[in-house]
């Protein structure tokens, strides 16, 4: 289409379709959502800070949204607003940027309102209305970048007199996502529009997330199942040394229970032995672990390479299994006769 007012009525008709689906909580119109390895870039500049002749200022990430984008992707405002249907269609030079620029630039959310920025020098300063929270769209494992937002409808931007995204996205929360009924009734919404729209990528969230995960959880199941045979390991490992030693100390317990010495006392001599060897290795193993887990600092998310409850639990865990591992082979003590014992000796 020519008309690029026109394009976005088309698109803020289809979100309202969309809307009426039973079911549907919010609609928005956007470029590009969370990971989904599409996305424009280009330097952002700040009114109130003076730059050097020839100085760029630092790359940022541009989304393009309408109203309720940020409701449906669950994306909460920090400080501020989100622009109108009535800012979009007047052109209004208003934008909003995410919570790390916001930092970056003017040292907290509520600071940066009100302040101006823009791509080109050419365009027109545009105020910032709201603040987003930090977004990964890379991927959680990866940081979030620091991102402007700007309505899909704009006049005198990156030295165009007018401006309009045309690779456009919609994005809906819904319990239904995810369903062949609701992508039907999607399909019906956009075509009662304009039956020749195709549509095309669609995803639910958790799908993009997967996918920018792949090759992290790929990497972490091979870790999983390296870790859960080298503690199957050292289960059989502890349990036959304390069997072993239990077979070795025969005519000993022999002795100890003629002497008067009762059973749990020598199931707990042989338990004790073997948290020994656990407490042992544990103790080897988180330290080299302290050592060895910032190497793995990328492949975690909201957790600290030196996590303490982490450290904590599975430490917890293994004192566990090797109490259970010691305790099994400990009770053959029972089944030793002291005449028996000493008679073999």
């Amino acid at each position: 289409m020519k008309d690029p007012e026109r394009v976005v009525r088309m698109a803020q008709e289809i979100s309202q379709k969309l809307a009426a689906i039973p079911g549907v909580f919010s609609v928005g119109v956007c470029s590009t959502v969370p990971m989904d390895g599409y996305g424009s870039f280009d330097p952002v500049f700040a009114q109130d800070r003076t730059y050097a002749e020839g100085q760029i200022p630092p790359i940022r990430r541009f989304k393009f949204i309408s109203p309720g984008f940020l409701t449906a992707l669950g994306t909460p405002l920090v400080a501020g607003r989100e622009p109108t249907w009535t800012e979009i269609y007047q052109k209004i030079p208003v934008a909003l940027v995410s919570e790390g620029m916001a930092r970056e630039y003017w040292h907290g959310a509520a600071d940066a309102l009100g302040k101006r920025i823009r791509v080109s020098t050419k365009d027109d300063w545009r105020e910032i209305i709201g603040v987003v929270a930090d977004v990964h769209d890379d991927g959680v494992n990866k940081d979030a970048p620091t991102s402007v937002y700007w309505p899909i409808l704009m006049a005198r931007f990156e030295s165009e007199s007018v401006t309009v995204r045309r690779d456009l996205a919609f994005a809906l929360r819904s319990p239904r996502t995810g369903s062949e009924s609701f992508l039907k009734e999607i399909r019906q919404g956009v075509w009662s529009v304009d039956p020749n729209l195709p549509l095309a990528d669609v995803h639910t969230l958790e799908y993009f997330y997967k996918k920018s995960m792949a090759r992290t959880s790929f990497t972490l199941v091979m870790l999983a199942v390296a870790g859960g045979m080298a503690l199957v390991l050292g289960i059989v490992g502890l349990y036959g040394v304390i069997a072993y030693s239990v077979s070795q100390r025969t005519r000993e317990i022999g002795i100890r229970m003629t002497l008067g010495a009762q059973q749990h006392e020598l199931t707990g001599m042989f338990v004790r032995h073997g948290l020994g060897l656990a407490g042992a290795g544990l103790a080897c193993g988180l330290v080299a672990a302290f050592v060895l887990m910032r190497l793995m600092s990328s492949l975690l998310f909201g957790v600290r390479p030196v996590d303490p409850v982490t450290y904590g639990l599975a430490s917890a865990g293994l004192v566990a299994t090797a109490l259970v591992a010691s305790y099994l082979p400990s009770r053959r003590v029972a089944a030793v006769n002291p005449v028996e014992a000493l008679r073999a000796e």
